[in-house]
């Protein structure tokens, strides 16, 4: 080989190189960051960058985390859990300034004061408690007073877009494990949400939510919910495609909470053991709650019991249940051995709304609906253009339903 050759590949050589060298660091930043335990994940969110991805090594964190910018947020799921701060210290403040707003306490349907205690663990050393930091504002504040695991937190002017939350445990939260206001295509995949005193996860003023392959389990409330707003009364919101897919649902008051809200989908849901299984409310406000499909879920046993309040009677009982709904569609579900005596008990159920708010333009058909009691079908009071078709059931209300 003449000295020119080797000239020429030792040049291509240096470039080659060089290319990879380019590479590396790109695919070291799509990695994102790392946290470990003993660090904290309220740090490594606030000194991230829009778009970035944390990745949550497995271990136990004892803190509240607080997200205010598109980012991704993803653990090991049952091996990734997040707890309560066994101390009084609030969550460390954002880096960007929030725009401060009153605080969120929400009052859920059939609302509980008495908080779920957090499931039993090791005390953390001082190596993984969560120190002491500046106090938090507005909605941080809003967050931390709320003793929620992950709270995703936007304003009506700046909603936070496209955050990614996935394959985390967020246990033992006085209030909620997910809470979420004011997001724009919220995706939350593959969470376990469990023993927390209110919701599992949680979602108001937002649209285009995508929560997917979740477990909600063992929550005070409802294991998913989501609503126009939880501090006042209006019209429902259009969440602009909402799905709600493939969640596994237990031992919770109600599984699946829709709210006064509009176009979105629950689909391929299993939902058992709950005092009730899936409730769509609404109420006299316009634009009514409804345009949604409900279809394709497995809603079984429900028969756990949930003593009433003001505002709801017992829960017992239920599979599905449409008080002051329009247009939705409530089709192919499998709906078996919800039993109970409660005024809302059944298979599914069109309820007299307590606002007087009517269900209208309904539409049950191709449901699987046995052995549910006292019926597999009913209709409650006066509205107008519900229909029931080829649904395969042995009882209704009023009777000539089957």
């Amino acid at each position: 080989m003449t000295n020119r050759q080797i000239k020429s590949l030792t040049c291509i050589a240096v470039v080659m190189a060089a290319g990879l060298g380019v590479l590396a660091p790109t695919a070291a930043a799509e990695a994102g960051r790392r946290v470990h335990p003993g660090d904290s994940i309220q740090d490594a969110v606030n000194y991230a960058r829009p778009g970035d991805i944390i990745t949550v090594m497995p271990g136990t964190y004892y803190e509240n985390v607080l997200i205010t910018k598109r980012l991704t947020l993803r653990g090991f799921g049952a091996r990734t859990v997040i707890k309560p701060p066994v101390t009084a210290a609030a969550p460390v403040a954002p880096v960007a300034p929030v725009t401060p707003v009153a605080p969120v306490a929400p009052p859920a349907p059939g609302a509980s004061a008495a908080p779920v205690a957090p499931g039993a663990a090791t005390a953390p050393t001082a190596a993984t408690a969560p120190s002491a930091a500046t106090a938090p504002t507005g909605r941080a504040l809003a967050c931390s007073q709320a003793d929620t695991g992950i709270c995703v937190m936007g304003t009506a002017e700046q909603p936070v877009v496209d955050v990614d939350i996935r394959s985390l445990t967020v246990s033992g939260f006085k209030r909620n494990g997910i809470w979420a206001s004011y997001t724009d295509r919220l995706s939350v995949q593959r969470v376990i949400a469990e023993k927390n005193g209110t919701w599992g996860i949680a979602q108001e003023r937002s649209t285009r939510g995508f929560f997917r392959d979740n477990t909600a389990r063992d929550n005070v409330e409802s294991g998913l919910f989501i609503a126009n707003t939880v501090d006042r009364e209006g019209g429902a919101t259009d969440t602009l495609g909402a799905v709600v897919r493939r969640n596994t649902l237990t031992g919770n008051r109600i599984g699946v909470t829709v709210r006064r809200v509009r176009n979105l989908s629950v689909y391929g849901n299993t939902l058992t053991g709950n005092c009730g299984g899936i409730f769509v409310v609404g109420d006299e406000g316009e634009p009514g709650a409804g345009d949604m499909t409900i279809r394709n879920n497995r809603i079984h046993e429900n028969n756990k019991f949930c003593k009433g309040n003001s505002r709801l009677p017992d829960i017992q009982g239920v599979g599905i249940v449409l008080t002051g709904a329009e247009e939705t569609v409530v089709r192919s579900n499998d709906i078996r051995g919800n039993v109970g005596a409660s005024p809302l008990s059944g298979g599914i159920l069109l309820f007299k709304s307590f606002v007087g708010a009517t269900n209208t333009d309904n539409v049950i058909r191709d449901n699987v609906v046995r052995d549910n009691k006292p019926a597999d079908l009913a209709n409650q009071g006066t509205g107008t253009g519900n229909q029931f078709v080829n649904n395969r059931c042995a009882s209704s209300v009023p009777a000539g339903m089957c």
